[in-house]
């Protein structure tokens, strides 16, 4: 029995030091600026949302891939396909930098317990998306007006 009360104790000293060296770290962290952790959800769901941002970006790089390399060529418009597949690929960059750069805002914000900011990215997407479409309804009908 002894050994199994001077094992608890030594279980709880070492709980109770973990604990000193966490509250040490969390209080390293709010002196330098970096606010104190928030509760776990929070930082998952900011992470998950950057997630799907970036499995957005990719799907617009790929499909850009894909227009470039495999649609067949705008009869009359041999540039036609670099003119849509471009600014995709150009648009999945730009969607991974700055939903990085929102993360951080986000898990910062977090961390210090001050509103989100707003996303800029549906909006920026939206319109980017929008355009390069109207391109593409542009360019098909042009090749159709010119193969006639």
């Amino acid at each position: 029995m002894r050994a199994g009360e001077a094992a608890i104790r030594d279980d709880r000293a070492a709980i109770a030091e973990a604990e000193t060296a966490m509250r040490e770290d969390h209080a390293a962290m709010r002196e330098a600026g970096d606010g104190s952790e928030p509760d776990a959800r929070f930082t998952f769901a900011n992470e998950r949302t950057f997630l799907a941002w970036s499995r957005t970006a990719l799907a617009l790089v790929v499909a850009g891939l894909a227009v470039v390399q495999l649609l067949p060529p705008f009869p009359g418009i041999p540039w036609g396909r670099h003119i849509i597949g471009t600014p995709l690929i150009l648009l999945g960059c730009a969607v991974s930098v700055i939903s990085y750069f929102e993360w951080r805002g986000n898990q910062r914000a977090l961390r210090r317990g001050e509103p989100l900011s707003r996303s800029r990215l549906p909006h920026f997407l939206a319109f980017t998306v929008a355009g390069i479409g109207l391109v593409a309804a542009a360019l098909a009908l042009l090749s159709s007006v010119s193969r006639h």
